[in-house]
């Protein structure tokens, strides 16, 4: 594939919800190129692009798949993305690179709301959009519902150049409202649509919406809006020069349509892709950050110090790292050396390659605009950029989604624990929304997602390319406990074996401090009855026992502990004595402190359909939690609360449930508060049978 200047490449992303068939409708474009001679089938698994063994158990997108190809003397690279929002980074990632999105709707669904929250990042991009309204042919399948349903969601600008001929299964092709023709197709076969006239049934829909695009275009030109309020006639060529200007500007967003699966009304959209989506030089400069954190502007000229960004990353066990970039500015050369400004390193570039779903072809350079895939290289990743020196250039970090499916995970087999590790960091480089750590407060290995199956699917490939096995197990909350009342207590540890003995003696008084203020040690000894040697010893001991706590083995927090007296032997007397001495005092101080249980309150941002937030706020005070605050967020309400944590460990399995899969949330830390009595005394008895079941094991 030869070298393309920036005015005839084409970046697209097809974007949009689950099941709107998108990776089908990518087939049938490679299809209609000639670049493959049959269509996959996303059930059976054999589509170019869902290739990864997890994605054809399931039968749908996990990652973004890059095709590069030519169609007429333009070169398009087209990304696949993934409509499930536990993988929603790889469909971000995607649309920082591209110039056009192709927002793909299932005409029986109309607007679904992870298609809605992909709109509002292509806007936010600054990218021209078009629609195609897929899967005409199913059954309660609706054409002008599914247009309502876009206008109510993305604004009146988008307007139809499509209508179809027929509906459900009786679909047999599209009209085209700015040449006035009728394409009818027969069967599934390549450029198989007959151009005519539009059938006199449809005529006079046709003339009404052709209207309607009429009055959209000539609204974006205060010329030709004069000329058309005047009645005079707008040339085709104007119309058309009007349309690309409008979707190149984010003024205009046409809506064509199609059956994907029967590869019907897709050769329009292909050709939409050269005529109607801007190229890289089209589009213009884009904003990058200097090395002062300034905003700059990146123009797409080969002439200009290299500028490419990473927005992908694979890891694969026999090939290593993958990554997919895009070059803003400069030329990238096969076999050549690159700085990456992010990490401050030379990487060497070996042979850069055009990727077409699991299959590459080698490519010698990549151009300004253009996308590619470059392996092995040493310490590169999704995020950084590379230059031809170190220019400080970057781009705005992704605004993600925070992770917060959480389970606590250990490996399968004893001794595997090097191995689960190394998979994981692999994985953690591939995917950015993944959160691998441990937990500092109960010591347990968390994995956290977006989603349950987000986790899922991770633990599936670990096992799949690593032979790492792990089982998961939900998360200990990370309750603490403090105490209400000063307390004093005295520890003794006295042990003779023959030859030299143990001795350590001490008394210490405990008393609480406010919240946050953590553990104050104080030394009152007078007079040197405890050497100063073992005061640390002491000490050390306290803050040991302080971690296992006294009602359910959690860490005891916030208090000042004063050691005021003691006694020592001059011979017996040593550091182990008194570190013991000091716990057997702290243990019994605390007991006597009336203790009592703190858990973590965290916040909840819930993002919620309008008529769901009267359930999502009923279901909330159910789990204890405090609602704080509802507001309309666009086309979503959000719904802030205080919540315990241990009430929304597995809340987004019932946020989905609840609101249909439209619903989505944060969670953040806020503070501690005592656990209500009654649920405190069942996380103790929970806690004490955990400790039976060890000493019997």
């Amino acid at each position: 594939m030869g070298h393309k200047a920036a005015d005839r490449i084409r970046n697209v992303a097809l974007i949009g919800h689950r099941g709107s068939g998108k990776t089908s409708l990518c087939e049938a474009l490679l299809f209609e190129a000639g670049v493959i001679n049959r269509l996959g089938s996303v059930d059976d698994g054999s589509t170019t692009f869902d290739f990864e063994p997890d994605e054809q158990a399931r039968s749908m997108s996990i990652g973004a798949s890059i095709a590069s190809f030519e169609y007429g003397d333009r070169k398009i690279n087209l990304i696949d993305t993934p409509g499930e929002a536990s993988f929603v980074a790889e469909a971000l990632g995607a649309l920082r690179v591209v110039d056009a999105a192709v927002v793909v709707i299932n005409a029986v669904m109309g607007v679904e709301v992870h298609t809605e929250r992909l709109w509002e990042r292509a806007d936010r991009e600054g990218l021209a959009r078009l629609v195609f309204v897929n899967m005409l042919d199913r059954e309660r399948a609706d054409f002008f519902r599914s247009l309502d349903s876009l206008k109510e969601a993305f604004g009146a600008h988008v307007v139809a150049t499509e209508i179809p001929i027929g509906s459900e299964h009786e679909v047999r092709g599209v009209i085209d409202l700015i040449d006035m023709k009728a394409f009818t197709y027969e069967g599934d076969g390549r450029g198989n649509a007959t151009e005519g006239e539009i059938p006199d049934e449809l005529r006079a829909q046709a003339e009404e919406y052709r209207e309607k695009l009429m009055d959209e275009v000539a609204e974006n030109s205060d010329e030709l809006m004069e000329r058309y309020l005047e009645g005079e006639e707008i040339s085709h060529e104007e119309l058309v020069t009007a349309l690309k200007k409008g979707v190149t500007e984010g003024h205009l967003f046409p809506v064509t349509c199609g059956v994907a699966t029967h590869n019907l009304g897709t050769n329009r959209l292909l050709d939409a892709f050269v005529e109607d989506v801007p190229s890289p030089a089209m589009r213009g400069a884009v904003r990058a950050l200097d090395g002062d954190g300034n905003e700059m502007e990146i123009e797409p000229s080969e002439d200009a110090d290299l500028v490419a960004y990473v927005f992908k990353t694979t890891a694969d066990p026999y090939t290593g790292r993958i990554n997919m970039l895009r070059v803003y500015s400069g030329v990238l050369k096969s076999d050549s050396q690159a700085f990456n400004v992010t990490q401050s390193s030379k990487e060497r570039i070996g042979q850069l390659a055009a990727p077409c779903g699991k299959e590459t072809s080698t490519v010698d350079e990549l151009g300004a605009g253009d996308i590619g895939a470059v392996a092995k290289l040493r310490e590169t990743q999704a995020g950084d950029v590379l230059a031809d020196k170190d220019t400080g250039v970057a781009f705005p970090p992704l605004d993600l989604p925070a992770p917060v499916m959480a389970f606590a995970f250990e490996p399968k087999s004893k001794g595997d624990e090097e191995k689960a590790a190394s998979a994981l960091r692999r994985l953690e480089e591939e995917d950015p929304t993944l959160d691998v750590h441990r937990d500092p407060d109960t010591g347990e290995q968390i994995i956290a997602g977006l989603t349950q199956i987000h986790v899922e699917v991770i633990v599936d490939r670990m096992k799949r390319r690593y032979g790492a096995e792990i089982e998961l197990h939900p998360p200990r909350v990370p309750y603490l406990e403090t105490i209400r009342k000063p307390a004093k207590a005295h520890g003794r540890y006295k042990k003779q074996t023959g030859g030299r003995g143990q001795f350590g003696d001490c008394h210490i008084e405990i008393e609480p401090v406010e919240t946050g203020a953590g553990f104050e040690f104080v030394n009152a000894i007078k007079g040197g009855v405890i050497p100063g040697g073992f005061i640390p010893a002491v000490e050390k001991g306290i803050a040991e026992a302080m971690q296992q706590g006294v009602l359910a083995g959690y860490p005891i927090k916030d208090l000042k502990v004063t050691l005021f007296d003691g006694q020592h032997h001059s011979v017996d007397s040593s550091e182990m004595a008194f570190k013991i001495a000091g716990s057997m005092a702290f243990k019994q101080a605390a007991a006597e402190a009336d203790p009592y249980l703190l858990e973590p309150i965290v916040q909840v941002a819930i993002s919620v359909p309008e008529e769901n937030v009267g359930d999502v706020v009923g279901d909330l005070n159910s789990r204890r939690g405090r609602p704080m605050g509802v507001e309309p967020k666009g086309s979503m309400t959000e719904v802030k609360a205080e919540v315990p944590m241990a009430e929304v460990l597995d809340y987004a399995t019932d946020l989905r449930a609840m609101t249909g899969g439209r619903g989505d949330y944060t969670m953040e830390f806020e503070r501690y508060e005592e656990v209500p009595g009654h649920m405190a005394q069942k996380v103790i008895s929970e806690a004490q049978a955990a400790d039976e079941e060890k000493v019997r094991a």
